[in-house]
């Protein structure tokens, strides 16, 4: 009888990593609502103005665009450049999952939306910080070695305070972005393209070692 051990995991977010969102959801406003979104504003509560007469959209409403994005817009999404293949072969070496940032009865969808494009992988939805919806996916895997992938800052802070010993890549896949996202000092490495980023999760991977827990810096 062969036993096998716990494996490897890797967990990643979808959007801004395996799917474009921010261009797709900019030309839909400005398609479908007659809405500008300047995508280099660092606060999204001020990045969409209405054309016709330059005022801001309401917060409140950018999250009832956001909601109606994602009910009817998802086809929009391609696949950022590499990442369906680099999954793929990641899976050679680990589990894979997705932590999305979506309402819970997104996960159909979600789950849909990533096999149409070539990845076949659990879908886990998330609101608010994913430390605690990451130490739930850590409980049922019990994986011997994890990394976690996401491009947003401070869902690295949330993983690296509850999680210190989970590897964590920040990893912006939109290139216009890239000069405006600073590194996560909560993550272990900073990589942008999914050719760089399959090998570095790759040799985390194979190592099957924990991560350091890196020093914490004031803000």
């Amino acid at each position: 009888m062969s036993v096998t051990g716990p494996r490897p995991l890797l967990i990643s977010d979808c959007d801004e990593v395996l799917l474009h969102m921010i261009v797709p959801f900019r030309d839909w406003l400005d398609d479908a609502h007659n809405i500008h979104f300047d995508l280099v504003h660092g606060d999204w509560g001020e990045a969409l103005r209405h054309k016709h007469d330059g005022n801001i959209v309401e917060r409140g409403q950018v999250w009832d665009l956001l909601n109606g994005f994602f009910d009817t817009e998802m086809h929009r999404q391609q696949a950022i450049d590499g990442a369906v293949e680099s999954i793929n072969r990641l899976r050679e070496h680990a589990d894979v999952v997705i932590l999305t940032n979506l309402l819970d009865h997104r996960a159909g969808p979600r789950t849909e939306q990533l096999k149409a494009v070539g990845i076949d992988a659990p879908v886990y939805c998330n609101q608010g910080g994913k430390g605690e919806a990451l130490g739930r996916i850590l409980e049922e895997y019990r994986p011997s070695v994890a990394v976690f992938v996401d491009d947003l800052g401070h869902q690295h802070d949330s993983v690296g305070e509850q999680h210190p010993d989970v590897w964590r890549l920040h990893f912006v896949g939109e290139p216009l972005l890239w000069d405006r996202v600073k590194p996560s000092r909560s993550a272990h490495a900073r990589l942008d393209r999914w050719a760089d980023a399959e090998v570095w999760i790759r040799d985390r991977l194979v190592a099957n070692a924990p991560a350091p827990t890196l020093e914490k810096v004031a803000s």
